[in-house]
This record gives structure tokens, sequence and C-alpha cells, in this order.
């Protein structure tokens, strides 16, 4: 640990039979932690360590923390940050607690979130049914916390335009394709379960990022590896969404995700499929322009653009040379399906029945 990072109990020695470790990393979120740690003291298996990293919140959110863990140190741990390291750095906390330990499974969880009482147990079977351990992260059923009956997320696409999605997002969560389970691009890190000895090959999530983003460039390069990405309806998570941003759209997120999504790009695509794909990728961005122009955050996006252009050289690639070219060309029918997935959720959403 860095000389920033207050580590308390951390290097307790775990018991045997921990094969999950829930990693929730923690800013100002005080107001919901009550509701996302009762949820986790009602699962139905007991296996497992809760650790929270906390990134440099006030001294409320750190008092309530130590006092939580005080509570039980087996089953609970905490970091406690002099910074805010962004998502991406407080969880790559965890996962590396959860390597150096040996547990099985790294399970994310955003503080905004209250898991149903069998969350953990589901996730772990599902992954017992992966034998030949082909997965490398399964997403979760979220539904708004406000009205469950409302989709917040199952699991991410990704588009050839270079947007990203999240599947399900304000659609009745009754719907039958959101209670099948799928093969998705990505897991959303909100509400998630990796194979821990994946991390080993896949790599960790890329700090540079910061925040958004970085669960879809994991497991886009996760998928070049050869690994798989599944959404499992079975596990449900309540969340109220941008507990920590604050809003939908502000100037930090808009920036930071306009830079993140060039981003994965740059990381995991190889030159002839940035050739190949170049056309909607300039659509997709000139939409996005256009789009925040509206909502006036044009300044911000742009900035998150031109950053970007300006640290490629800092960024670490994906092996793309180890990649046979046929899983390119899967993935690129992959981002095609998901483009016309797209397309079928605007219709949906904007059509006159839709509109009421």
């Amino acid at each position: 640990m860095s000389k920033d990072t207050i580590n308390n109990n951390i290097k307790t020695k775990t018991p045997d039979g921990f094969r999950t470790v829930i990693v929730i990393p923690n800013y100002n979120g005080l107001r919901f932690l009550d509701d996302c740690m009762n949820a986790i003291d009602a699962q139905t298996v007991d296996h497992f360590v809760t650790l929270v990293i906390d990134n440099g919140s006030g001294e409320e959110d750190t008092e309530w923390l130590k006092h939580w863990q005080e509570k039980d140190k087996v089953h609970r741990k905490l970091i406690l940050n002099k910074d805010n390291l962004g998502f991406s750095g407080a969880v790559n906390q965890g996962i590396r607690y959860a390597m150096e330990h040996k547990i099985e499974f790294t399970l994310l969880l955003n503080n905004d979130t209250k898991a149903a009482p069998d969350f953990v147990e589901v996730l772990e079977n599902r992954m017992d049914k992966d034998s030949k351990k082909k997965v490398f992260a399964i997403s979760s059923k979220m539904v708004k916390m406000h009205d469950p009956s409302i989709m917040d997320d199952a699991g991410d696409q990704m588009t050839v335009l270079g947007w990203q999605f999240q599947r399900g997002l304000d659609e009745p969560s009754s719907l039958p394709r959101w209670n099948t389970e799928s093969e998705v691009f990505s897991a959303c890190a909100g509400a998630a379960m990796y194979r821990t000895e994946h991390f080993e090959k896949v790599g960790l999530f890329d700090e540079n990022h910061f925040a958004y983003l970085e669960d879809i460039d994991l497991c886009y390069r996760a998928q070049l590896y050869g690994f798989k990405v599944l959404y499992c309806p079975e596990a449900l998570v309540h969340h109220v969404g941008s507990g920590t941003s604050g809003s939908k759209y502000n100037d930090f997120k808009v920036r930071l995700s306009a830079r993140n999504s060039l981003y994965l790009l740059y990381k995991n695509l190889p030159l002839f499929m940035v050739i190949l794909n170049i056309l909607p990728i300039l659509a997709g961005y000139l939409i996005k322009i256009l789009f925040f122009t509206k909502k006036d955050f044009l300044k911000s996006y742009m900035e998150g653009i031109f950053e970007a252009f300006s640290k490629f050289k800092t960024l670490k690639r994906a092996k793309i040379n180890e990649v046979p070219p046929m899983r390119y060309l899967t993935l690129e029918l992959r981002l095609i399906a998901a483009t016309f997935e797209y397309a079928s959720r605007l219709m949906r959403r904007y059509s006159p029945k839709a509109r009421g």
C-alpha cells in the first residue's frame, strides 16, 4: 500500500472457506451505507468477506466505517485512502487483496445498491456451472431503487459507433429479455462477479480511466484474450444510480466519459479494425458533439476528447498481436449486432405507443 493509505486490519489472515470478497468503493456515500450493508448482512451465505475502500471521504463516513468494521473484524475489512483514487484505483486494491489471499471470486458492488438476499449465492452457483472456467465476469440484474419494476442495467453493450449502452435501461424489468441469461459485451462493475484468477491474464482495471467505462475496457480486453461475459438475471440488485457523481450529466462525468471512450478504442482496436469502422466511429462522435452541444456540455466533452489524444502514448494497449484474427471478426459481428440492438431500443422508447 502507498503512504497515502491507512490499512485497517487488512493483513489479518483470511479464514479458510471464504470464496468471495465483496469490494465496495466509497466516496462520501454515508447516506447509502446502511441499506447497502444491511443487505449484505442478510445474505443466504456467509463465506465471504466485505472489503470497503474509502476514497478520502469526510470524517462522518470514516467514523461510520470504522465502527462498522469493529463489529466484525473477520468478515469486514477496511482501507482508508487519504486521496480519491477513483473507481479504478479503489477496486484494484480490492482485487489485489483477493489475489493475495487466493479468494476465488471478486464481487464489485456500488455503495448505492441493495442486493437481494441470495445475490452472492446465485452468482457463486452460476460461476460453479462454468467448469471450464471460460467466464471472466457475470453481470447482475440491476433495477431502479425507487421503482424495481424498471430496469437499470442488464449488462452493457458496445456498438460500431464507439458508443456503449446499458441493456434494459428504463424498460420494464418483467420483460422476458431481461429475465433470460445471455452473453453480453461487458459486466457493469456496479454489481458484478469476476473469477479472481483470470485477472492474472486480463490485468486489472486501467487506473488511467479513474472512473467511467473502465469496466467496458476491462471486459473488452478479457474477450480479446478468449473469455466470456454473462448476464445473470437471477442475481438481483436495487440501484440508486449516479450515487457518487450526483447526476446523469455533469462536467466531470461528461469529460471523463468522452476521454475514456477514446482510451478504450485506442487500447483494444488494431489498425485494420479502426479503418474498418472509421466511418461509423466518426458518425458516432459527431452525434455526441451535437447531443452535448444541446445539453450545454460541449466544452467538457471536447476537453475530454483533446485530453485523450494528448495521453495516448502513456496508455498500455492490449496484446493485440496475440489475438487471433477470427476473434476480432467475431467481436466485429457482435458490435454490429449491438448497434441494431441499440437502434431497436431507441425505436421502442420513442415509438408513439411509448410516448403514450
